[in-house]
């Protein structure tokens, strides 16, 4: 990210400084009240929507996406892990790129014991996407963002803070989830992490479906 970050800076930089005041379209009634379709109405780079073709991933559609990105041994599907870096950066990552990822995911993956007790002490009967929503806010504490804000990092820097706390959080999520789950459905059994496997499969693991 650190090579293309700039790369794509200079480039919108040099895109707007020439085309700045170039109309994209025409915008009628009935597409405000349509729903947005066919709208252009902002710059969206990592997935395009196309009401005859279907979605694309950075130009890929979903076959190619399945033909090229990398599978877990013996699996059909795409990891999420190479998911994300072809929408991160455009590119398909190799098999080594994406064991480095998935390395780097479980390294973070850790949350605070405080957390999880604050999950296990809400309502069994509250909704799931409200105890994931008090979750998600309680992380908020370990934001590198936020620390790197308050001390006045400049806005070029944004970014990389950004990146840190989205990799952060994508890494935390099995457990926030399956916390959730487990203390919902599972009289708050919860199972540890099995950090040999990949994102989604530790994330089964920890919700228990291990078949």
């Amino acid at each position: 990210m650190a090579e293309i970050i700039p790369r794509e800076q200079a480039f919108v930089k040099d895109l707007k400084e020439k085309y700045g005041e170039k109309s994209l379209g025409e915008c009628t009634v009935g597409q405000a009240y349509g729903g947005m379709r066919s709208l252009k109405a902002m710059v969206w780079e990592t997935s395009l929507l196309d009401p005859e073709e279907g979605i694309r991933f950075r130009g890929l559609s979903i076959p190619e996406c399945q033909q090229k990105l990398v599978k877990a041994p013996g699996g059909e599907e795409p990891l999420p892990e190479s998911v994300f870096w072809l929408l991160l950066t455009g590119e398909c990552p190799t098999q080594e790129e994406v064991a480095g990822l998935t390395k780097d995911l479980m390294n973070r993956g850790k949350v605070d014991k405080w957390v999880t007790n604050l999950l296990l002490s809400l309502p069994r009967d509250l909704h799931p996407m409200t105890q994931f929503n008090i979750g998600i806010n309680a992380l908020q504490k370990e934001s590198k963002f936020a620390a790197a804000y308050q001390e006045g990092v400049h806005k070029s820097k944004y970014w990389e803070y950004a990146l840190e706390d989205s990799l952060d959080l994508i890494a935390k999520l099995p457990h926030i989830c399956s916390t959730i789950y487990r203390h919902t459905y599972r009289e708050s059994k919860l199972i540890a992490a099995d950090k040999t496997t990949d994102w989604a499969a530790n994330f089964a693991h920890q919700l228990g479906f291990d078949d």
